[in-house]
């Protein structure tokens, strides 16, 4: 429906934007002008203990300064309620003295069905709870009382039962004048081909399903017969209750999480009502159904990070991983999750009446953040025993980084992956060439140096193998960049190199990130993904693309032929990865050269040098192109040689 111009400016001028938001927050006194309608305070849309939250009575507008969340008194109300747009509006009006504005009669009268259908729903619940003070609820009295529920929790739970008949409800409600076709549509009654107009919920324990309003939308109801096909049962979609957008105790919950308690999502009632009445009150449940896109936006909007605390059994376990690719393309800065590994077989009902609250909190207080979760996923009960397993551990964690839009938090998974890799796998052995020391010790985090015994080398010699190191990874950085420069530019090259490129491990922190966000956005055009880029790495970009022989490379000049750089590209990369094969044969041979040169050091250098031949038999013949030495390699076997020579003399 539309509003008659001018009525939104009357309301926001009859209501006082502090009174509206004072409900929710607590003014910080100190820092805030009653007198001016300056006010500040915690902000109420995330968690925080400093007064970030700014009202500006005077203008109508509240800004956060630390999750800049911003809007007027409807956007407040409608973001605190979970309301839309017209609820929002028509709350504020009630609340200033101001009629409605007429409505399109179809919406009127849609409107007011749900008003009548949610008063059916609470005479539903009334007389459900009235029920269970009845000698045919003493089974489910009693079921209550084991599960640990006083009469006192029952009633702030407002928990009902529905008597094991066809009609009881039926015959009820129409005391009271309601139609059994209300009945129906508010979900509480059935009818089939069969059978007419029947109780949907019979011999049950009933718990009410309210709103973000705490308005009564549907009934869950739990079998007191074993032998009953279904242990829970919800009511049906109707017009009041769609079962993906809404969440158990969801209300109460939301007062909870403002006043700084974490949001714990449960798998079912029980599971809510024990939390909530051990001090954990701001917990949730889905209704009966994995949890949907619709229902983590509304936890997001709860609290920045929910804790999933879903059963300890197989089929929780599952649920949880469901929710990892639910949640990874929705993810964004300051929107996360946690998940609370319960016990094997326990659910938190059952850890807090066995070991109490203080057991719950700590699985609480030790929730993992949800990549680490994702890697348990893929790697637990695994071996990695061979390169192709590890290979196809690295796709599959591929596929799934791929999946979060925001490239920021793409990269940090990306990131804090590699390093659980690492781990997994064991460091990889430092590449690091020879480099004499002074005193023969070894700088922090690099292999022990080689000092040969006996007289030092010639000084030319060191000169050579200092050379070796700082001109090999020169030449390999440079050619590192003019790689990830020539992928940046022709990004539909990446899938062809996708393998040579995760293979090519940079040399600096910035290449490093760069080659993450490349592999993780290679489904990006060009100008997409130097957007990627700029946003997530803009030093690393900036660093990349300002130095001299980037700008000259020919496939970055040439942005339109795709098929130059392709073959620039695989000669590039087989160089890289032959130098490095021949710079780490070197280094080991003259490891070895402390004792007397054998067969297999003779073989070593033999594959060296066939390394630096297929490092020099690539197709481009310009060799000024990076500024690389070439008699570089040369140079180092000849030293080697007149070492070995010099050793076998004496």
């Amino acid at each position: 429906m539309s509003l008659p111009p001018g009525f939104l400016d009357e309301l926001r001028t009859r209501v006082s934007l502090s009174s509206v938001v004072g409900r929710k927050v607590t003014w910080d006194i100190r820092k805030s002008n009653l007198g001016k309608g300056d006010m500040w305070a915690p902000c109420p849309f995330h968690q925080e203990k400093s007064a970030s939250f700014h009202v500006d009575d005077r203008k109508g507008y509240y800004y956060c300064f630390g999750c800049h969340a911003k809007g007027d008194a409807v956007s407040f109300v409608k973001e605190t309620e979970n309301l839309g747009f017209m609820e929002a509006v028509e709350v504020l009006a009630r609340e200033a003295g101001m009629p409605m504005p007429a409505r399109d009669p179809r919406a009127a009268e849609q409107a007011d069905r749900r008003t009548v259908l949610g008063q059916v729903m609470e005479e539903a619940v009334k007389w459900f709870r009235l029920q269970l003070r009845t000698s045919a609820a003493a089974d489910a009295r009693a079921y209550l009382a084991k599960r640990g529920l006083s009469v006192e929790a029952q009633d702030r739970w407002e928990i009902g039962f529905a008597p094991a008949s066809w009609t009881a409800l039926t015959e009820a409600m129409a005391q009271k004048g309601i139609a059994t076709d209300l009945l129906i549509a508010a979900g509480v009654v059935a009818s089939s081909d069969k059978r007419a107009a029947y109780d949907r919920f019979r011999n049950r324990i009933i718990f009410p399903i309210r709103d973000g309003r705490g308005r009564a939308i549907s009934l869950g109801g739990r079998a007191m017969d074993p032998a009953d096909a279904a242990k829970y049962l919800n009511g049906p979609e109707t017009e009041l209750f769609d079962k993906g957008r809404n969440l158990y105790n969801q209300a109460s919950a939301r007062d909870a999480a403002g006043k700084g308690l974490p949001l714990i999502v449960a798998e079912g009632y029980m599971d809510v009502i024990a939390l909530s009445e051990a001090g954990f009150r701001a917990a949730v449940a889905p209704l009966g159904t994995a949890v949907t896109e619709d229902q983590l936006r509304l936890m997001w909007r709860i609290s920045d990070e929910p804790i999933i605390a879903l059963d300890g059994d197989t089929a929780g376990i599952r649920a949880a991983l469901r929710v990892i690719d639910l949640a990874l393309p929705l993810l964004e800065a300051g929107k996360g999750l946690r998940f609370a590994v319960m016990p094997a077989g326990l659910d938190p009902d059952d850890l807090i009446k066995a070991q109490g609250a203080s057991a719950m909190q700590k699985v609480v207080e030790t929730a993992q953040p949800m990549v680490k979760l994702l890697w348990a996923r893929e790697t637990e009960g695994k071996v990695f025993d061979s390169p192709e397993r590890k290979a196809a551990l690295d796709k599959t964690l591929r596929a799934a980084l791929k999946r979060i839009a925001d490239p920021s938090i793409r990269a940090h998974y990306g990131d804090e992956v590699k390093q659980l890799r690492a781990d997994l796998f064991g460091a990889a052995r430092p590449r690091a060439a020879f480099v004499p020391a002074a005193n023969g010790a070894p700088r922090p985090g690099q292999q022990r140096r080689f000092v040969p015994k006996g007289e030092p080398l010639p000084a030319s010699a060191q000169a050579r193998q200092s050379l070796m190191v700082q001109g090999g990874n020169i030449e390999e950085t440079l050619r590192e960049a003019v790689i990830l420069a020539t992928f940046i530019t022709h990004p539909q090259l990446i899938h062809s190199f996708e393998a040579a490129l995760e293979r090519m491990e940079p040399s600096t922190a910035h290449h490093r990130s760069l080659q993450q966000l490349l592999l993780a956005g290679q489904n990006h055009d060009a100008e997409t993904l130097h957007a990627t880029l700029l946003d997530a790495a803009p030093f690393a970009l900036e660093e990349l693309m300002s130095r001299p022989h980037v700008h000259i490379a020919p496939p970055v000049r040439n942005k339109d032929d795709s098929e130059m750089a392709k073959l620039c590209l695989a000669e590039d990369l087989a160089k890289l990865e032959s130098r490095r094969a021949a710079h780490r044969e070197l280094n080991e041979a003259l490891e070895d050269i402390s004792g007397l040169a054998d067969e297999g050091l003779t073989w070593r250098i033999s594959q060296a040098t066939n390394a630096r031949d297929r490092a020099e038999r690539t197709g481009n013949t310009n060799t000024t192109d990076l500024g690389e030495d070439r008699p570089d390699l040369l140079n180092q076997l000849q030293m080697i040689s007149e070492r070995i020579g010099t050793k076998k003399i004496h």
